[in-house]
């Protein structure tokens, strides 16, 4: 993921928590806000230590940003994603986190079908 496609600094993530819609299922949280002045999507990780040891967590967020990039072409431009993952996401494969993902993209409408 190159660097325009990431969010790093602390004040974009408490502006997405704050302004933007929050979208969830038992695997993950997905903070939406819209930017009309982006042509790309923009995507923010945050897994907890509760996720487990760093090896872990590095995994899931692999996972996540993978699924991100093969359903980029389905996934709504414009917009700060921002993923939080809950406990379950550390006993999941990729495959599984993927599917999870779909779903929650889904149920937030910024997953055009094929």
């Amino acid at each position: 993921m190159n660097k325009e496609r990431r969010i790093k600094k602390n004040q974009e993530f408490q502006e997405v928590f704050k302004k933007g819609q929050s979208y969830a299922n038992r695997q993950f949280v997905v903070y939406i806000l819209e930017r009309e002045e982006q042509d790309h999507f923009r995507l923010g990780l945050s897994v907890s230590k509760k996720i487990g040891n760093a090896v872990t967590r590095n995994r899931v967020k692999r996972y996540v940003r993978q699924s991100f990039l093969e359903l980029e072409d389905r996934i709504k431009k414009g917009n700060d994603y921002i993923i939080v993952a809950r406990k379950p996401t550390c006993e999941m494969d990729f495959h599984e986190t993927k599917k999870s993902l779909t779903h929650v993209l889904k149920r937030a409408s910024v997953l055009r079908k094929y």
